[in-house]
């Protein structure tokens, strides 16, 4: 399974977001591979489901084929737990 953190720019705050999901699927002995990407990048990425800001998420919703969700506050591990277990319990 893998995993894909995105930001505009795919370095900053995608970064940090990849961190919390690691840290969840650890958490939740979840076996997946994670990574972090910009924006246009996203849309061709080969991945099971990508974690963005809310307004990321409308800029990737019909041009990506696999589910996007959004996460408010990247470092609240609550809420990525949250958004990671909705993830997998949709899948």
């Amino acid at each position: 399974m893998k995993f894909l953190a995105v930001c505009g720019f795919g370095v900053g705050s995608s970064m940090v977001l990849k961190m919390s999901i690691e840290k969840v699927l650890r958490e939740l002995g979840v076996d997946a591979e994670v990574e972090n990407t910009d924006l246009n990048s996203a849309r061709g990425a080969d991945c099971d489901v990508i974690f963005t800001s809310a307004e990321l998420q409308e800029e990737l919703k019909g041009t990506c084929n696999v589910p996007v969700y959004p996460v408010k506050k990247y470092m609240d591990l609550a809420e990525v737990k949250d958004v990671v277990n909705k993830y997998l319990n949709e899948k």
